[in-house]
């Protein structure tokens, strides 16, 4: 079993930045990657940035050159840094956490943010 705490939401103003923070606790060693994801109000959840071991990290189109991903293997924990925050990145961000073959995921609780124009 692996636990997921998010941290780090808010609210701030278009062009401000936010860090979230993801730390993961219990069996963390089958952890293969992680990824960010995001569900704004009457949408879809979507992949938002995704950090795997011995590749590099992906990111969606929409937050490509704003949004960075990045992994304390040390602490366990995973960090998204997001800058130039737009109205459109208002949403609850998830941390989400993949076993290596494919095995069970993992969900946190989310974290809102909200960007005010």
């Amino acid at each position: 079993q692996v636990q997921l705490v998010e941290s780090g939401g808010g609210l701030v103003q278009a062009g401000g930045s936010l860090r979230l923070s993801c730390a993961a606790s219990g069996s963390t060693f089958n952890i293969y990657g992680f990824g960010w994801y995001r569900q704004a109000p009457g949408k879809q959840r979507e992949l938002v940035a995704g950090i795997r071991s011995g590749a590099s990290a992906n990111y969606a189109d929409s937050v490509k050159g704003r949004f960075t991903i990045s992994r304390d293997n040390a602490k366990n924990t995973v960090f998204l840094q997001m800058n130039s925050l737009k109205p459109d990145d208002t949403a609850v961000y998830y941390c989400h956490a993949q076993t290596y073959n494919l095995g069970p995921t993992y969900w946190g609780q989310g974290t809102q943010v909200t960007v005010s124009s």
